[in-house]
Order: structure tokens, then sequence, then C-alpha cells
């Protein structure tokens, strides 16, 4: 799960900021979201017995991807326009875009991002159901279940379903959450509406509620609409589900798993999935984890589960960036 120089790409990254001194480091950090910031910061803490080579290659690697990079210094927004639009077609990228720009102009939901999660829920719980559910669809998806969290459970099932079937905010909608933030997010009234929530919204947020709130939440949503439940069940992605990714896909996202991480997800889950990542590591590897798994002792369920969401939450990352396929159908080397 390393490289050949011991280090992920968390550690790289640290490492870098770190040859970079202090001032600049904090220059890039200011770029960056609340996960990662706490992410690096939390990596640098544990970087130890660094060496002058690791330095250099980290050093060489960056200076390499810098050089290979075209658009610096070009209009951010009209690139990604343009790119996305000659990658998917005029009308694939229309939505992918409005979410995109919308997020990146959106100063208030930016600050949401920093903020303690029941602060957040304390901030929107008198609020209308349709602004808490456009807020929560503009979260990332463990942030906005864990706001859900602190809102009272009898309103959860509504504002899910609510997320479920939004499609578009218009500009006055936008006006009105802009007053809630106190800041302006996007738009004017000639904008056209932007896509937001819909069923992958809420199956992420559901991937990341303890199981018993998920449940009782599909539960509420069967009676009210059991298609609308069977379309929620289909897009959410669950811990079994990595055994839909390709070989090469479980390789590339257990570099990014730490060996504890993995040996308490993988407690009392299916034999499948633990056969496929068995599959996927050297023989030594595989065989000190099925030895650590039989000689572990018992764990509490939500540990496990904590564990195995964050490990989901790894592979959605790089699913994001495109280093992974989830539902497999990438390409197998021969």
């Amino acid at each position: 799960m390393t490289t050949e120089i011991g280090l992920n790409q968390s550690e790289r990254a640290s490492l870098l900021l770190l040859a970079l001194g202090q001032d600049r480091a904090a220059a890039i950090l200011k770029h960056m979201g609340p996960k990662e910031v706490q992410l690096i910061g939390s990596t640098m803490a544990t970087l130890k017995n660094i060496t002058p080579e690791m330095v250099d290659v980290v050093l060489e690697e960056f200076i390499s991807q810098v050089k290979s990079f075209t658009t610096l210094g070009m209009d951010s927004d009209e690139y990604i326009r343009n790119m996305l639009t000659t990658a998917l077609g005029a009308d694939k990228a229309g939505n992918i875009i409005d979410r995109i720009l919308l997020g990146a102009n959106s100063k208030g939901i930016e600050q949401l991002k920093w903020m303690d999660s029941r602060s957040i829920a304390d901030l929107i719980r008198l609020e209308h159901p349709q602004i808490v559910a456009i807020i929560l669809s503009l979260l990332d998806a463990d942030q906005a279940a864990q706001v859900l969290s602190f809102l009272p459970p009898n309103t959860h099932a509504d504002l899910i379903m609510r997320i479920a079937t939004l499609e578009s905010v218009q500009p006055a909608a936008l006006r009105e959450l802009d007053e809630i933030m106190e800041k302006q997010l996007s738009g004017s009234e000639s904008s056209k509406a932007s896509s937001l929530g819909g069923i992958d919204t809420v199956a992420n947020i559901l991937n990341f509620l303890d199981s018993s709130i998920n449940d009782t939440l599909m539960d509420e949503i069967v009676q009210t609409s059991a298609a609308l439940a069977q379309q929620i069940q289909d897009k959410m992605f669950v811990f079994e589900d990595l055994v839909n990714i390709d070989n090469r896909g479980i390789q590339t996202l257990l570099r990014e798993v730490s060996t504890d991480q993995l040996l308490l997800a993988l407690r009392g889950v299916d034999d499948t999935v633990k056969e496929k990542i068995f599959s996927n590591m050297s023989k030594r590897a595989a065989e000190m984890l099925r030895d650590d798994l039989e000689a572990s002792a018992p764990a509490k369920l939500s540990d496990v589960e904590t564990a195995q969401k964050e490990i989901l939450a790894i592979a959605k990352r790089m699913a994001d960036a495109g280093e992974i396929v989830l539902g497999g159908g990438g390409d197998e080397l021969v």
C-alpha cells in the first residue's frame, strides 16, 4: 500500500508542503477545502524518518507534473466549460458544468463546509424544508449526512425525498438561500436554473448515515413511494459493492487504505468481498491479513461500519477523480 519510496499520495503532498516552507505552505493551504487541510495537517504531524532521497523524489515529481500543465493562466471557467463539453457533449456536460461553477462561486456554501455539522443544523433547522434540502444537496455527502443526523428525526424522510426529487434551483430560490447564508451565492434573473439534488445525491448521503437511521428512512420512503425507494437503493454504494470494481481499481484503492482500516472493515463481511481484497494483494500481505483477521478480538459494529464508510469515501473520491470505476467495467490489463 506504499510507493517505491514508502509514501502514499497524502504523505507526498505533506512532504512537499514541508519542503516549501511555512509561508508558501500556508498560501497553498488557503486554496484547499476543510477536509484536505485536515488530512494534510494530520499527515504532516505523523511524518517520520524522512530522507533526502524522499524529498528529491517528491520535488522531482511535482516539477514534472507542473510542466505537464498547459492551462496555467487561462480563464478557468471557460476552460472547464470547453473541456467538459468536448469530452461529454453539450447535453451531458450541461448539468455537470452548472454544479461545478455554482459550487465554485458559492461563497456561503464554502463557508458552511468549514463549520461544525451541529452548528449548520442549528442554523438551518427552522428554515423551509425545501431550503434545507437545497443546502444539504450543496454540501459534501458525508457532511450532509452528519448535518441530517442533527436535524429532528421526523423531518429526515421528507428532506431525503425532497433532495431525491430536486432537479434544479431557480435564481429566485438562490436569492432566498443568499439571505440565509448572508452571502451572495451565484446567478442573476437571467441565469438558467442550476442542477442540484437527485437520486445520486440522496444515495451518497444515505451511504454516510448510520445503518439504523438509514433503515428507518428507507422504510418511511417505501411507505410513501416504493418506486422512489427502489431508485435510491439501486444507486447506493455499499461496502459489499467493492466486488464490482475491477482488479486494477481494487489495487489502486488499496494503495490509499491503511492496514488498520482494512482489518476493521473486513470483520463479518461476505467471503466474496474478502477474496476480492486478498486476490489483489501480494501473497504475503494477504496471508498476514488473513492471520490478523482470525486472531483479532471482536470489534464494535459501529467501529466496523465507520471503517467501511471511510474506505467507501476514499473509493468515491477516487471515482470522482477518474482513478477507478465503482461499477466495474474498467479495461483489464492483459
